[in-house]
């Protein structure tokens, strides 16, 4: 099982690097984060922000062990999906200063 772990995060990590530097022509949007927690038992990096005017709650599985700065970021809709007129799985990718980037999806909503 460790070994299948492994080959899978060596391929993501050779397809992330592949790519190169991502277009900041392409993050068109404004994302503030108002919060950010770590689920620790879970490793889950779950944000507060607001998107164009809506609050949701973001999360991220990545194991980085930080906290993500509150403030303003980048952002693109990587994934929109809307299989019912009641369901939807949406996520962002966050572009950085250093031109890194990190995936969180929607895992919650508020009014």
């Amino acid at each position: 099982m460790k070994k299948i772990v492994l080959a899978m995060l060596l391929l993501f990590s050779a397809l992330a690097w592949a790519g190169g530097d991502p277009n900041p022509a392409d993050y068109t949007i404004n994302v503030h984060v108002s919060s950010s927690s770590i689920d620790i038992e879970r490793g889950f990096q779950l944000l507060n922000a607001v998107i164009d005017g809506k609050k949701y709650e973001l999360g991220s599985e990545l194991r980085i062990g930080r906290l993500l700065a509150f403030g303003d970021y980048r952002a693109k809709l990587v994934k929109d999906e809307h299989k019912t007129a009641y369901d939807s799985l949406q996520v962002y990718e966050f572009l950085f200063p250093d031109k890194k980037t990190r995936q969180f999806e929607v895992v919650g909503q508020r009014e």
